[in-house]
């Protein structure tokens, strides 16, 4: 069974899991349960072909995850908060063929900040703030926060909050493109649903061979992604879905993917 003490697993729609945060009292702090947690539901949904779509929340309106626990770093587990394949929470290095929403339902400061940066798209209340405070403490985001973010906001912005630790509210992430929709708090959820929804409504290996040129846009040069772009064409073109897509469309009916 998955899911454990700390991190909930649920199948709330058809092709979709939800993952929460289920610490409210650390505020959602990240640590070892819930990095086995996410490590595990991770490698199940990679290997189930019918999830499509994971949204990664926490319980409560006040945190959906204030980052490191701290306590877990002082009794010397620390260890604990990573993997070697996935890095911090097991998620921020991992590599993903699924879309990963965050629904961020208030506070996502450093780690938690960063677990949003790792994930595809995300979803806010209108109450939630982000931020990368580690140097206030005499540390760095080093689980991809500074250079996803310096990716995700104006370069001026992004400086800003990396050296002054400053929180950017929802209203301003949205204004910036950082975020993808701002809900009010009771809706966050919802709101996520719906958006993951629209995304399994369309056929799952395009979705999925788009997003992995999408991913690496930033990091390759041109060449280089036409290369993935006509090899993901030739894949998609052998499959199902290809010859589906445009005859639903000429029968004026819902297409009936089968993911092959």
């Amino acid at each position: 069974m998955l899911g454990n003490d700390s991190l909930r697993y649920e199948r709330l729609a058809e092709h979709i899991v939800v993952l929460t945060i289920d610490r409210p009292d650390a505020r959602n702090a990240i640590d070892g349960l819930v990095t086995a947690g996410l490590d595990a539901a991770l490698k199940a949904t990679e290997a189930d072909n019918d999830i499509q779509v994971v949204i990664l929340t926490g319980t409560g309106e006040q945190a959906f995850c204030a980052g490191a626990d701290l306590k877990a770093i002082a009794r010397g587990d620390g260890a604990s908060l990573s993997t070697a394949t996935g890095g911090f929470a097991g998620l921020t290095r991992a590599r993903r063929t699924k879309v990963w929403i965050a629904a961020v339902n208030g506070a996502a400061l450093a780690g938690g900040c960063e677990l949003a940066l790792a994930c595809d798209l995300i979803v806010a209340s209108s109450g939630a703030t982000f931020g990368l405070p580690e140097p206030k403490r005499g540390l760095i985001a080093a689980a991809g926060g500074v250079f996803r973010l310096i990716r995700s906001l104006p370069r001026a912005i992004a400086l800003e909050l990396i050296a002054t630790g400053d929180h950017l509210t929802a209203s301003r992430a949205f204004d910036f493109g950082f975020v993808n929709h701002v809900v009010p708090p009771d809706a966050v959820l919802d709101a996520a649903l719906s958006l993951a929804k629209k995304i399994t409504a369309n056929a799952p290996l395009a979705v999925r061979e788009s997003l992995m040129i999408a991913r690496e846009a930033a990091s390759l040069d041109e060449s280089s992604l036409w290369s993935l772009s006509d090899q993901a064409y030739r894949r998609i073109r052998a499959t199902e879905d290809f010859r589906e897509g445009p005859k639903a469309f000429l029968e004026k009916r819902l297409p009936r993917w089968q993911g092959r």
